[in-house]
């Protein structure tokens, strides 16, 4: 339910054009609607200003398409990520209109009413091996309705490649920096810009990384004043964080 369908709807009542009894029907999953296996929360693009995300990871089949469908319903679009090959062939059946990305493993049902683009995001990723991650987060973006901009394979073993598009840096509303190994970039590039920064540390690396650990420390202890950091390979919570900066008036 968004703020103007709501309204719509109330305005349908308040003129008479339709029964309180029927706006009572039209909203009878409304805040929330219980299925044997989940219970999907149709009020949160009221109190958020995006509608309940769907994470596929350890969903079966049949559990995906029923959550999507019912959301379809509700608002006529969704979204869900860390989709599965065959998740996805599924959605894709159900809604032939459903946008796939494979890289990002992300799965978009737009609907009719998909925003203009606000603001922009520069999604900057250290090395090619971060790019599903980075992807993650900016599919998830543009499902969201911010502009989005990519800079890839920039990474610190070779800061000139950053430096040489330094002016994407600075026309950015916000930056988003994925990265692995040591997770030195973000501070490289917070250290530039005056915009928010969120960093990504990926699972990326040899030996002593630990499955991302050691990126994930060297971003909280970075010494450029006023890096977000988000979890390991959390690509869709930096594009969240993000979105919530940029709804900001």
């Amino acid at each position: 339910m968004t703020p103007d369908a709501l309204q719509h709807l109330l305005a349908e009542v308040a003129s008479g054009t339709l029964t309180p009894d029927a706006a009572l029907q039209r909203l009878r999953h409304f805040p929330s609607e219980s299925l044997d296996f989940a219970t999907l929360d149709h009020h949160r693009q009221l109190r958020q200003g995006q509608p309940e995300v769907v994470l596929c990871d350890r969903k079966t089949v049949d559990q995906v398409v029923q959550i999507c469908a019912r959301l379809a319903e509700h608002s006529g679009r969704f979204l869900a990520t860390r989709v599965t090959g065959r998740q996805a062939e599924a959605l894709t059946a159900e809604f032939p209109a459903l946008e796939w990305h494979p890289l990002a493993r992300v799965a978009h049902l737009a609907g009719t009413d998909r925003p203009a683009p606000r603001g922009t995001v520069l999604v900057v990723c250290a090395g090619t091996s971060d790019l599903p991650v980075a992807e993650e987060a900016a599919v998830v973006l543009e499902a969201f309705g911010i502009g989005v901009e990519r800079m890839v394979d920039v990474g610190v073993a070779g800061l000139h490649r950053l430096l040489g598009q330094s002016a994407k840096l600075h026309q950015a509303d916000a930056v988003i920096v994925v990265a692995g190994m040591e997770g030195a970039l973000p501070s490289v590039v917070a250290g530039l810009v005056r915009t928010p920064v969120i960093a990504v540390p990926t699972s990326v690396g040899y030996g002593a990384s630990f499955q991302g650990l050691a990126a994930l420390l060297g971003m909280l202890n970075s010494c450029a004043a006023g890096v977000t950091v988000v979890n390991i390979d959390n690509g869709f919570g930096a594009a969240a964080a993000a979105h919530r900066l940029l709804q900001r008036p």
